[in-house]
């Protein structure tokens, strides 16, 4: 999966970093944790721009978290609920999941937006309240972009630094990559199967 990865963003270059990394955050199948270093890693060999390569990161990321923004501004609470619990399963996504990311919203405000673009889990979840509960659009776009920077930033850096190390990628990036995307896959066929709606919204 890594080497087709790491070939996808040869021939497409910065437009395949964007794209999977908008679908990291809309629906995850490849984290961000091995998309961005393998762009890095491309970017070391002279195949890309370091600096471009963080830029379309973090666009795809920034327009992945739009997408959720805007179906929660327009849904509302109450209709995003019935929707996650009736299509939730593949999703991973139930009622209760808004609940709690809502409370830690409310608990931490909108500067948590930045924050949880570092934090596994949260990145994708954390346009939901911010766009339920009025965060406006320019002000979540400029905290997205601050928190993706970041986290792009990092990702790709490793990736830069550590491709210049041959043997320690060979020995390391393919593995972790595939560790990573294991574990993931795990956790999401985990979450499909013992996914169960709120009670009162099946």
């Amino acid at each position: 999966m890594t080497e087709w990865i790491t070939t996808i963003v040869e021939q497409m270059g910065y437009w395949a970093i964007a794209l999977l990394m908008l679908l990291e955050n809309v629906f995850p199948p490849i984290p961000s944790e091995v998309i961005m270093p393998l762009a890095g890693y491309t970017a070391a060999n002279g195949g890309l721009n370091i600096m471009l390569v963080i830029m379309s990161g973090t666009i795809g990321t920034v327009n992945g978290a739009a997408f959720w923004w805007w179906l929660a501004s327009k849904c509302g609470e109450l209709r995003l609920k019935k929707l996650a619990d009736r299509h939730g399963r593949w999703l991973t996504l139930s009622a209760s999941d808004i609940d709690k990311i809502d409370d830690w919203f409310d608990r931490h405000g909108s500067w948590a937006i930045p924050v949880a673009h570092v934090i596994p889990g949260l990145r994708t979840l954390i346009s939901i309240p911010a766009g339920l509960f009025g965060t406006t659009f320019p002000r979540f776009i400029i905290l997205t972009i601050l928190g993706s920077a970041v986290w792009t930033s990092v990702l790709a850096g490793a990736g830069y630094f550590l491709g210049r190390q041959f043997s320690a990628v060979d020995h390391y990036l393919g593995p972790a990559g595939l560790a990573i995307m294991a574990a993931v896959l795990l956790y999401y066929l985990y979450r499909v199967i013992t996914f169960k709606p709120s009670a009162g919204n099946a």
